[in-house]
């Protein structure tokens, strides 16, 4: 009985470490939910349940990932620390930044040297900078990607295994990229959206190009691709592009199925997915979609589910028990995901109040709100970047301007509470990532870990 009362300890270890890991852009598949049982706190500020805050060594608007007791961010220096004097561009330096998550202490730090000339920092681009791409890991290495600079490894322990450019031009539009890096298999897969209008498979273990796949719809995408098993048995890697959902094979990059979507010219959002369908909510000219994946060429006719005209904005929306949450201009938004159909739309509460349900109000707008520049006024009433989460059923959301909202995932709306975590004047634009019943927020100038 003893030997198999340690082999099942030693395998609920195993599980329960392998879980706790929060390894890529929105935790598991880009969904941005927790299958963790442990609870997650509800109520916080810089007295209360606030475990540690550290300084990063410069700014960024890249989220968090969590490998086992380590974290890893991204963060940039030397160049665009503000707009009115943004200095000279050969001082530019992207950091991968590794932390003990108990203590929050910095364990290394490495930088790399920028691919000149750059994007300037004025503009759209200055609203999020150098380090937006989120790092993945496979829990061996952590790989990060860093636009012109290129995509880089390194092992847990900082060393550096390979470093590879996949593009040297820039986003004609000035806002630059921000699509994350993800795993699948023996590959690294980077959207180089602005760098050379391409989808680019490398060798995690080398960093050699293995296959690229081009095409001007990848000039105006910023989000991160999902992984879905289609009802054909293959996996996609799905995409939202302008105009169109995409799945490709990881394999090779080549096109297997597409569909018409939001008349949108530029896709900002990730699309989520589940149980072989997948949704996309987008936020500029706006529209809503449920596609099934699978199939070949144009699967318009044939697999799409339902469509609507619901609003994003620019974060990514999160899936919890067939229902779909999405947050736009301070507004919360809860609909069907077998139907579309809205279940409940509510107005976020500051301070002490708490938001009610209001079938009836409508969203203002679908355009960018008025965000004068980086950490400045505005909160959510201009355009938030970060995208909600779940853990212990509840909704996490965090505005620009650092409140975070907690509400229940439930079918009515109920917000439990708002949160912060300084009053100083941070850029709050990365989502939450959450691991061990923690959650671990990044301003531009801080990473915090709040729990319990």
């Amino acid at each position: 009985m003893q030997p198999k009362i340690a082999v099942f300890a030693l395998l609920m270890f195993i599980s329960s470490s392998v879980q706790a890991d929060w390894m890529r852009f929105r935790g598991p598949n880009g969904s941005g939910v927790s299958d963790e049982k442990q609870a997650t706190p509800d109520r916080w500020s810089p007295q209360q349940n606030l475990k540690w805050k550290v300084a990063l060594p410069g700014h960024g608007s890249s989220s968090p990932i969590i490998v086992g007791d380590k974290v890893f961010v991204t963060c940039w220096s030397g160049y665009g620390m503000t707009r009115n004097d943004p200095g000279d561009q050969k001082d530019l330096r992207r950091h991968l930044v590794c932390l003990d998550r108990k203590s929050g202490k910095i364990l290394w730090d490495k930088t790399v040297d920028p691919v000149l000339p750059e994007d300037i920092y004025t503009g759209m681009f200055a609203e999020h900078g150098y380090a937006s791409h989120t790092p993945t890991s496979d829990g061996k290495n952590v790989y990060a990607y860093f636009g012109k600079s290129g995509a880089v490894a390194y092992d847990l322990d900082g060393n550096k295994l390979w470093q590879t450019i996949v593009g040297d031009e820039l986003d004609p539009r000035r806002w630059g990229s921000s699509s994350s890096p993800i795993l699948y298999k023996d590959l690294l897969i980077v959207t180089a959206t602005a760098e050379s209008e391409a989808l680019v498979g490398l060798d995690k273990k080398t960093g050699k190009e293995v296959w690229r796949q081009e095409s001007t719809g990848f000039n105006a995408t910023w989000g991160t691709p999902v992984l879905v098993k289609g009802s054909d048995g293959e996996t996609d890697l799905v995409l939202g592009v302008p105009y169109e959902i995409w799945g490709m094979n990881p394999e090779n990059g080549k096109l297997r199925w597409y569909c018409e979507a939001m008349d949108t010219d530029t896709y900002c959002s990730s699309v989520i997915a589940e149980n072989g369908i997948v949704y996309g909510i987008e936020g500029r000219g706006g529209g809503s979609i449920a596609v099934k994946a699978g199939g070949k060429g144009n699967v318009t006719k044939t697999n799409i589910l339902w469509t609507g005209r619901d609003a994003n904005r620019i974060e990514t929306p999160v899936m919890y028990q067939g229902r779909i949450y999405f947050f736009s201009r301070g507004i919360v938004n809860c609909i069907d995901a077998k139907t579309g159909e809205r279940i409940f739309r509510g107005r976020l509460e500051s301070g002490d109040s708490v938001a009610t349900d209001d079938r009836e109000e409508e969203a203002g707008g679908n355009r960018f709100g008025g965000r004068s520049g980086r950490g400045g006024g505005g909160g959510f009433r201009g355009s938030d970047y970060s995208s909600p989460v779940i853990a212990d059923g509840k909704v996490y959301f965090t505005s620009r301007s650092g409140e975070t909202y907690v509400i229940k995932a439930s079918a009515q709306l109920e917000q439990i509470s708002v949160n912060r975590l300084t009053d100083e004047n941070e850029d709050f634009s990365a989502s939450p990532a959450i691991s061990d019943g923690d959650l671990f927020i990044r301003s531009d100038k801080h990473l915090y870990c709040v729990g319990k």
